[in-house]
């Protein structure tokens, strides 16, 4: 059976925009690289021709400007169209819009671009409207136990489901959990994020059904520490749904950072040593806000703003503990077998999943009981193994007493 793919009308405006913009930066890159190699010193000590003429920057400029006009042109006579033509969509749309916004999501919603995720809560790939009539119709009961999923960088509320497997869908079954799934452009800041999805879950719980027994957050990756943002933000704005959270579970969450990040903004750095590879520079200047966060886990505004986020700098963060009204639990892959945490999951090391650092005040100590290492499994695997949902459904399960009843906000 073929497969069909659907794209969106507004997909063709989006791709139309970035397409002008990145023609537009590869323009500005190769005049940056003709103007270097033509001004920097021969092997005798003088420039091997002369600088950029105002010629050739008429001819860039020239590119630049039919580039826009073409691009803008056919921008309106899309936009026109999109209202009309715009269809369903489909799991590979949803997938490349992800790792799309993953990619360079600060830019697309600085932009404008129709291509930027705008964060919503979802269930079942269908939006929620945040009304207690409407939640009553999409939520079916029971719903005194909620769970919300969070998803990972480049990455969407779907992917959740993987090799068959849903651990949201599972812990429904076993445990009579309502899963409600968090959709957002994993390319901005953290503390963007954060702040947005405070201000979602306040409302959800404000228009819940009915009273909760239960409410926790499941996070992959990044969406733990929007979670954690989430909660401090939540916490500092004197929003009421940080009291009701009872368990938060980190699935692979890089609390101190992830080595790749780090290892891109060295790459940056090197190559910004020389006139001949500076220009290139610009092209890993185009990874999102999202991704340099990444680098130390960065969760509030102050860790970043006041600082160019490309630079070369040691860890900047404000020490931000786990949240003291919920039980946190944290779970680490390794790639290789029991015995060694050399390498982590391939993306995230395991101390950083597990919140350990050589600073106290930004060592996390999760208790001993809620940590867990899993074996002979990368960062992926972390949504589909069995052995991890198993842990999953012990933690959740486990019994403890709030120490306040549950109600509706």
């Amino acid at each position: 059976m073929t497969r069909k793919t659907h794209v969106h009308l507004s997909d063709l405006v989006g791709l139309n925009r970035l397409a002008t913009d990145v023609t537009a930066e590869l323009t500005d890159l190769t005049e940056a690289l003709h103007n270097n190699i033509a001004c920097s010193p021969g092997i005798v000590g003088t420039p091997m021709q002369e600088c950029t003429s105002a010629i050739a920057g008429l001819v860039y400029e020239s590119v630049r400007g039919v580039t826009r006009l073409v691009g803008g042109t056919t921008d309106v006579i899309l936009a026109q169209l999109v209202p009309i033509l715009d269809e369903k969509s489909s799991q590979e749309r949803e997938a490349v819009l992800a790792a799309l916004n993953g990619m360079m999501g600060d830019y697309l919603a600085a932009t404008g671009n129709p291509l930027a995720i705008s964060m919503r809560l979802r269930r079942n790939g269908q939006p929620l409207t945040l009304e207690r009539e409407a939640l009553s119709a999409a939520v079916p009961p029971p719903r005194d136990r909620l769970l919300v999923l969070v998803h990972g960088l480049c990455m969407n509320d779907l992917q959740w489901t993987r090799k068959g497997f849903d651990f949201g869908a599972a812990l429904a079954r076993d445990l009579g959990y309502t899963a409600v799934h968090l959709h957002y452009n994993s390319g901005l800041h953290t503390s963007t994020n954060g702040r947005a999805f405070a201000a979602l879950m306040e409302a959800l719980l404000q228009q819940w059904p009915e009273p909760l027994k239960e409410f926790g957050i499941l996070a992959h990756s990044m969406g733990g520490l929007v979670s954690r943002s989430a909660y401090y933000y939540g916490m500092a704005a004197g929003q009421a749904w940080p009291q009701h959270l009872r368990k938060l579970v980190f699935l692979g969450t890089p609390h101190h950072g992830a080595l790749l990040e780090r290892g891109g903004n060295w790459v940056n750095v090197c190559l910004g040593l020389s006139p001949y590879t500076a220009p290139f520079a610009r092209l890993g200047k185009l990874r999102s806000a999202g991704i340099t966060d990444l680098r130390y886990g960065n969760l509030l505004d102050e860790d970043w703003q006041g600082f160019d986020r490309f630079e070369h700098a040691g860890d900047l963060r404000h020490p931000v503990p786990l949240p003291e009204g919920a039980w946190c639990y944290a779970i680490a892959a390794n790639v290789g077998k029991k015995g060694g945490d050399l390498f982590g999951d391939g993306m995230v090391p395991v101390n950083s999943a597990l919140g350990r650092h050589q600073d106290p005040r930004r060592n996390l100590s999760f208790a001993p009981s809620r940590q867990w290492v899993g074996y002979s499994m990368n960062h992926w695997d972390l949504l589909s193994r069995p052995a991890v949902y198993e842990q999953i459904r012990r933690w959740i399960a486990s019994p403890r007493k709030p120490s306040i009843k549950y109600y509706i906000i």
